[in-house]
């Protein structure tokens, strides 16, 4: 795919011909970890430096933190220091989207997470699978949502060496994580940068004299570019902390023969006010679709009620047309926009619907059901653009 795919001016494909966070997964899954190249549909990273003279690989992945953020910071500082260069996220470069293939090596197109919110009849219509809670609010209980919901075997099933994974101390322990985290030898949780970096040298240091993996997660730096924005003094200053953080992490994996690799899921930008959009304005619009918005503010997914598509069209691109870029569903999964799969999922049609709503610029789109609070951001991702594609590639022996 080129750069403008899908006829956005400046948009960013991902890159899975060996460039993308997917990519990065499977290098970590058929290199440290020994498994068969076969059994994954996408290719090792060709970004990634040589790592079998580690004993020990340490990958952390720094939810939000975008490669072009990254740079914008400017020199001096530990990722700048130690950077191998930049990947792409996947598609739709989000967390359910990314991180769920990080952790499992699969595509979008295979694991079936679309977004935040994707939609399910099997479990009442829209939902956020991550924290297994449907849009209105109402959780997903019971045992048998979560291996419905994901199905799929997970990265730490498929390596071949001891692997462990560190995690926030409220969610490691979530019917995601557990799920995701099948196959890994122990578990840490955290609750503060400080205790992160312990646990990471606990956790590689326990891994046995042959050494293995250990897959590190902290969210911290999004939570707050969501409620403050990229360019926000609190995102400047947590910054910082991460800097001293991986200072520390190096420090303590000296000696083990490790090497620690840095990335992220996704990147952001700022969404003003002005340019947030509200379905509750265009009602017109709204009485053409079939339910409510799922999946992003900057990527929408929606689906049309019957003999309503013309109108939806021709109303979509006389009121929002210029902001937004109507892609039809088809055209999407075609574009290879999901990534490769061995096997497709099943719902992937489903969990698109008739038509996905990207934003243009700094351009969202969010609608609000009766019942629920309204919610704003400021820091949003899940677009096509650079800022929010683009993550980081860091890489330091240790």
């Amino acid at each position: 795919m080129s750069r403008a795919f899908l006829d956005i001016p400046d948009a960013v494909a991902p890159d899975y011909q060996g460039g993308s966070l997917l990519n990065l997964s499977v290098s970590f899954a058929t290199g440290i970890g020994r498994a068969p190249g076969r059994r994954f549909a996408a290719a090792p990273c060709t970004c990634l430096p040589d790592l079998s003279g580690s004993r020990i690989v340490v990958f952390l992945l720094i939810d939000g933190l975008g490669a072009n953020d990254v740079k914008r910071r400017g020199p001096g500082a530990f990722m700048d220091d130690h950077a191998q260069g930049q990947l792409t996220s996947v598609f739709p470069p989000t967390t359910a989207s990314a991180v769920t293939a990080s952790m499992s090596a699969l595509a979008p197109a295979a694991h079936g997470l679309t977004g935040w919110y994707i939609r399910d009849p099997r479990f009442g219509g829209v939902l956020a699978p991550l924290p297994m809670v449907r849009r209105d609010r109402q959780p997903l209980t019971g045992w048998w949502p979560v291996p419905r919901l994901f199905p799929y075997a997970c990265l730490f099933q498929h390596l071949r060496c001891r692997s462990a994974v560190v995690s926030p101390e409220h969610i490691l322990g979530s019917p995601f994580n557990m799920r995701h985290t099948r196959g890994a030898a122990a578990r840490y949780p955290y609750r503060t940068l400080d205790e992160m970096v312990a646990a990471i040298g606990e956790a590689a240091r326990n891994l046995g004299r042959r050494g293995g993996f250990v897959y590190a997660y902290h969210p911290d730096y999004d939570a707050l570019a969501h409620a403050h924005g990229i360019g926000s003094d609190e995102c400047t200053q947590h910054y910082g902390l991460l800097d001293d953080a991986l200072q520390a992490v190096r420090r303590a994996l000296a000696g083990l023969e490790a090497t620690l690799v840095v990335s992220a899921d996704h990147g952001f930008i700022d969404s003003p006010p002005e340019q947030q959009v509200c379905l509750e304005d265009h009602p017109a619009l709204a009485a053409c679709l079939d339910g409510p918005l799922w999946g992003e503010w900057r990527s929408a997914y929606c689906r049309v009620r019957p003999q309503r598509k013309d109108d939806f069209e021709n109303v979509f691109q006389a009121e929002l047309g210029e902001r937004f870029a109507l892609v039809g569903a088809r055209r999407l999964i075609d574009s290879g926009a999901f990534g490769p799969a061995a096997k497709v999922h099943p719902r992937l049609a489903e969990r698109v619907g008739d038509y996905a709503i990207i934003g243009r610029g700094h351009w969202t789109l969010h609608d609000r059901l009766p019942a629920e609070r309204a919610h704003t951001m400021v820091g949003v991702h899940a677009g096509v653009s650079a800022d929010e594609m683009f993550i980081p590639l860091v890489v330091a022996h240790c």
